[in-house]
């Protein structure tokens, strides 16, 4: 339920309505992570065997797999909207889904801390299984459709 409460505020706040993420990239969203600040570009790295590792250009965030508590997976349908010189009605009326991992996790100091970041459509399903066998925690889904809509 908290963690519904911290995407609601997100959202409220405007994190959202960047550009979305493509290829491996992620986005750090927002949390409690000191140092990073929100809507920070980077790479999610998961080829370590202990942690996962977001890299930025502004910083570094390294999560012990055994600290992680629990992890969401969520999305966001929005309107596509740009300027374009042709303009379609398909273009138009088409979606675009956001995709949202949240971790929860306990600092070194045994502190509890949240970090949402934003996904790549491709990514998902990779992220999400990797996440549950590294971390022996099951995922969950803010809805059924997101769950039924994994990646798209």
């Amino acid at each position: 339920m908290q963690r519904r409460r911290f995407l609601l505020a997100l959202a409220g706040t405007g994190h959202f309505v960047s550009a979305a993420v493509r290829g491996d990239k992620a986005m750090y969203v927002g949390g409690t992570v000191p140092g990073l600040q929100p809507k920070t570009d980077g790479k999610l790295d998961f080829s370590a065997e202990s942690e996962t590792v977001f890299t930025s250009k502004k910083g570094k965030l390294q999560i012990p797999y055994q600290k992680i508590t629990s992890l969401e997976y969520g999305q966001k349908a929005g309107r596509r909207v740009g300027v374009a010189v042709a303009i379609t009605i398909f273009a138009l009326f088409s979606k675009k889904r956001r995709h949202y991992l949240t971790i929860g996790y306990d600092d070194a100091a045994g502190k509890r801390q949240g970090a949402v970041f934003e996904l790549a459509k491709g990514t998902v399903r990779t992220v999400l299984t990797t996440l549950e066998a590294r971390t022996g925690k099951q995922v969950e889904y803010e809805s059924e459709e997101a769950k039924k809509n994994i990646g798209q």
